[in-house]
Protein backbone atom coordinates (compact mmCIF):
# COMPACT_ATOMS: atom_id res chain seq x y z
CA UNK A 1 0.00 0.00 0.00
CA UNK A 2 1.20 3.81 -0.55
CA UNK A 3 1.51 6.35 0.87
CA UNK A 4 -1.57 7.81 -1.16
CA UNK A 5 -3.12 5.13 -0.84
CA UNK A 6 -2.90 5.13 3.39
CA UNK A 7 -4.06 9.03 3.24
CA UNK A 8 -6.87 8.34 0.93
CA UNK A 9 -7.62 5.66 3.56
CA UNK A 10 -7.30 7.72 6.64
CA UNK A 11 -9.70 10.38 4.25
CA UNK A 12 -12.55 7.95 4.29
CA UNK A 13 -12.07 7.10 7.88
CA UNK A 14 -12.64 10.68 9.33
CA UNK A 15 -15.25 11.20 6.29
CA UNK A 16 -17.26 8.48 8.00
CA UNK A 17 -16.62 10.11 11.88
CA UNK A 18 -18.21 13.12 10.62
CA UNK A 19 -14.52 14.68 10.71
CA UNK A 20 -14.66 16.40 7.52
CA UNK A 21 -12.22 19.16 7.42
CA UNK A 22 -9.52 16.51 8.49
CA UNK A 23 -10.83 14.26 5.73
CA UNK A 24 -10.26 17.14 3.32
CA UNK A 25 -6.76 17.50 3.96
CA UNK A 26 -6.19 14.17 3.99
CA UNK A 27 -7.61 13.49 0.41
CA UNK A 28 -5.94 16.89 -0.51
CA UNK A 29 -2.64 15.21 0.41
CA UNK A 30 -3.71 11.68 -0.93
CA UNK A 31 -4.72 13.27 -4.42
CA UNK A 32 -1.23 15.32 -4.00
CA UNK A 33 0.72 12.28 -3.38
CA UNK A 34 -1.09 10.26 -6.42
CA UNK A 35 -0.13 13.46 -9.26
CA UNK A 36 3.32 12.86 -7.72
CA UNK A 37 3.20 9.15 -8.68
CA UNK A 38 1.61 9.79 -12.07
CA UNK A 39 -1.60 8.65 -11.25
CA UNK A 40 -3.91 11.06 -12.82
CA UNK A 41 -7.04 9.29 -12.31
CA UNK A 42 -6.82 8.41 -8.53
CA UNK A 43 -6.09 12.16 -7.47
CA UNK A 44 -9.30 13.33 -9.50
CA UNK A 45 -10.87 10.56 -7.34
CA UNK A 46 -9.57 12.48 -4.99
CA UNK A 47 -10.96 15.77 -5.93
CA UNK A 48 -14.68 13.78 -5.92
CA UNK A 49 -14.05 13.53 -2.67
CA UNK A 50 -13.13 16.28 -1.32
CA UNK A 51 -16.13 17.44 -3.51
CA UNK A 52 -18.07 15.28 -1.36
CA UNK A 53 -16.82 16.58 2.00
CA UNK A 54 -17.87 20.03 0.33
CA UNK A 55 -21.62 18.97 -0.07
CA UNK A 56 -21.55 17.61 3.75
CA UNK A 57 -20.64 21.22 4.65
CA UNK A 58 -23.34 22.87 2.74
CA UNK A 59 -20.34 24.63 0.34
CA UNK A 60 -22.13 23.81 -2.80
CA UNK A 61 -20.43 25.99 -5.31
CA UNK A 62 -17.25 24.59 -3.69
CA UNK A 63 -18.48 21.05 -4.55
CA UNK A 64 -19.41 21.30 -7.78
CA UNK A 65 -16.20 23.34 -8.97
CA UNK A 66 -13.40 20.57 -7.91
CA UNK A 67 -16.29 17.77 -8.96
CA UNK A 68 -16.05 19.44 -12.77
CA UNK A 69 -12.40 19.36 -12.44
CA UNK A 70 -12.15 15.70 -11.69
CA UNK A 71 -15.15 15.12 -14.31
CA UNK A 72 -12.60 16.78 -16.64
CA UNK A 73 -9.93 14.26 -16.08
CA UNK A 74 -12.48 11.59 -16.43
CA UNK A 75 -13.70 12.91 -19.82
CA UNK A 76 -10.69 13.44 -21.17
CA UNK A 77 -9.31 9.72 -20.33
CA UNK A 78 -12.47 8.06 -21.71
CA UNK A 79 -13.16 6.83 -17.97
CA UNK A 80 -16.50 6.02 -18.93
CA UNK A 81 -17.15 4.53 -15.40
CA UNK A 82 -15.49 7.41 -13.09
CA UNK A 83 -17.23 9.86 -15.72
CA UNK A 84 -20.44 8.37 -14.46
CA UNK A 85 -19.98 8.14 -11.10
CA UNK A 86 -18.83 11.67 -11.10
CA UNK A 87 -21.80 12.76 -12.78
CA UNK A 88 -24.40 11.20 -10.29
CA UNK A 89 -22.44 12.43 -7.42
CA UNK A 90 -22.72 16.24 -9.13
CA UNK A 91 -26.50 15.23 -9.64
CA UNK A 92 -26.50 15.00 -5.55
CA UNK A 93 -24.91 17.97 -5.46
CA UNK A 94 -27.23 20.21 -8.03
CA UNK A 95 -29.85 18.00 -5.85
CA UNK A 96 -29.26 19.59 -2.80
CA UNK A 97 -28.69 23.61 -3.92
CA UNK A 98 -31.98 22.56 -5.35
CA UNK A 99 -30.56 23.62 -9.05
CA UNK A 100 -33.43 20.80 -10.23
CA UNK A 101 -32.24 21.23 -13.66
CA UNK A 102 -29.16 20.37 -13.89
CA UNK A 103 -29.41 17.53 -11.28
CA UNK A 104 -31.52 15.55 -13.77
CA UNK A 105 -29.00 16.03 -16.41
CA UNK A 106 -26.27 15.04 -14.37
CA UNK A 107 -28.46 12.07 -13.04
CA UNK A 108 -29.36 11.25 -16.48
CA UNK A 109 -26.10 11.17 -18.19
CA UNK A 110 -25.08 8.94 -15.26
CA UNK A 111 -27.86 6.35 -15.58
CA UNK A 112 -27.18 6.38 -19.69
CA UNK A 113 -23.37 5.63 -19.33
CA UNK A 114 -24.10 3.23 -15.93
CA UNK A 115 -26.84 1.32 -18.87
CA UNK A 116 -24.27 1.50 -21.45
CA UNK A 117 -21.57 -0.29 -19.22
CA UNK A 118 -24.20 -2.59 -17.89
CA UNK A 119 -23.41 -1.63 -14.56
CA UNK A 120 -26.85 -2.20 -13.30
CA UNK A 121 -26.73 -1.92 -9.47
CA UNK A 122 -25.31 1.59 -10.33
CA UNK A 123 -27.70 2.36 -13.05
CA UNK A 124 -30.55 1.27 -10.46
CA UNK A 125 -29.00 3.27 -7.44
CA UNK A 126 -28.62 6.30 -9.49
CA UNK A 127 -32.88 5.82 -10.31
CA UNK A 128 -33.24 6.19 -7.04
CA UNK A 129 -31.71 9.17 -6.81
CA UNK A 130 -33.82 10.65 -9.98
CA UNK A 131 -37.09 9.35 -8.56
CA UNK A 132 -36.51 10.97 -5.03
CA UNK A 133 -35.66 14.12 -7.13
CA UNK A 134 -39.26 13.61 -8.84
CA UNK A 135 -41.01 13.10 -5.68
CA UNK A 136 -39.61 16.27 -4.25
CA UNK A 137 -40.39 17.88 -7.39
CA UNK A 138 -43.85 16.87 -6.94
CA UNK A 139 -43.84 14.67 -9.82
CA UNK A 140 -45.13 11.88 -7.77
CA UNK A 141 -46.01 9.04 -10.30
CA UNK A 142 -43.04 9.63 -12.52
CA UNK A 143 -41.21 9.41 -9.37
CA UNK A 144 -42.61 5.71 -8.30
CA UNK A 145 -42.06 4.42 -12.23
CA UNK A 146 -38.73 5.11 -12.03
CA UNK A 147 -38.29 3.78 -8.60
CA UNK A 148 -39.70 0.69 -9.80
CA UNK A 149 -37.41 0.40 -12.61
CA UNK A 150 -34.66 1.04 -9.55
CA UNK A 151 -35.65 -1.78 -7.77
CA UNK A 152 -35.55 -4.19 -11.00
CA UNK A 153 -32.40 -3.33 -11.85
CA UNK A 154 -30.42 -3.55 -8.39
CA UNK A 155 -29.18 -6.76 -6.98
CA UNK A 156 -28.78 -5.36 -3.32
CA UNK A 157 -31.52 -3.94 -2.15
CA UNK A 158 -31.90 -2.47 1.37
CA UNK A 159 -34.74 -4.04 3.64
CA UNK A 160 -37.54 -1.38 2.91
CA UNK A 161 -36.53 -1.62 -0.91
CA UNK A 162 -37.03 -5.84 -0.53
CA UNK A 163 -40.52 -5.09 0.65
CA UNK A 164 -41.27 -2.20 -1.40
CA UNK A 165 -40.21 -4.48 -4.64
CA UNK A 166 -42.29 -7.63 -3.03
CA UNK A 167 -45.33 -5.34 -2.76
CA UNK A 168 -45.03 -4.45 -6.20
CA UNK A 169 -44.21 -7.85 -7.12
CA UNK A 170 -47.69 -8.76 -5.89
CA UNK A 171 -49.71 -5.62 -7.51
CA UNK A 172 -48.45 -6.73 -10.81
CA UNK A 173 -49.42 -10.58 -10.31
CA UNK A 174 -52.90 -9.20 -8.74
CA UNK A 175 -52.99 -6.60 -12.03
CA UNK A 176 -52.14 -8.80 -14.63
CA UNK A 177 -48.86 -7.52 -14.96
CA UNK A 178 -45.79 -8.95 -15.89
CA UNK A 179 -42.41 -7.64 -14.57
CA UNK A 180 -42.42 -3.90 -13.18
CA UNK A 181 -41.41 -0.57 -15.81
CA UNK A 182 -38.11 0.01 -17.28
CA UNK A 183 -37.91 3.46 -16.66
CA UNK A 184 -35.16 5.08 -14.66
CA UNK A 185 -34.83 6.42 -11.26
CA UNK A 186 -32.15 6.95 -8.29
CA UNK A 187 -31.32 7.83 -5.06
CA UNK A 188 -28.30 9.39 -3.98
CA UNK A 189 -25.90 7.53 -5.87
CA UNK A 190 -21.88 6.87 -4.62
CA UNK A 191 -22.81 9.24 -1.76
CA UNK A 192 -19.79 8.15 0.54
CA UNK A 193 -15.81 8.66 -0.53
CA UNK A 194 -14.29 6.11 -3.46
CA UNK A 195 -12.56 3.57 -1.32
Amino acid sequence: MTNADELKDKGVELYKQYDFEAAAKAFEQAKDAYLEAGQKGAAAEMLVNIGLVHRSLDEGQQAIDVMQEALATFQETQDALRTAQTLGNLGGVYAKINDKEQAYNCYRQAADIFEELGEKQMYGETLVAMSALQVKDRKIMEGASTYEAALDNMDELNASQRVIKGLLGIRNRVLGGGQSSDTASSDEPSEKPNE
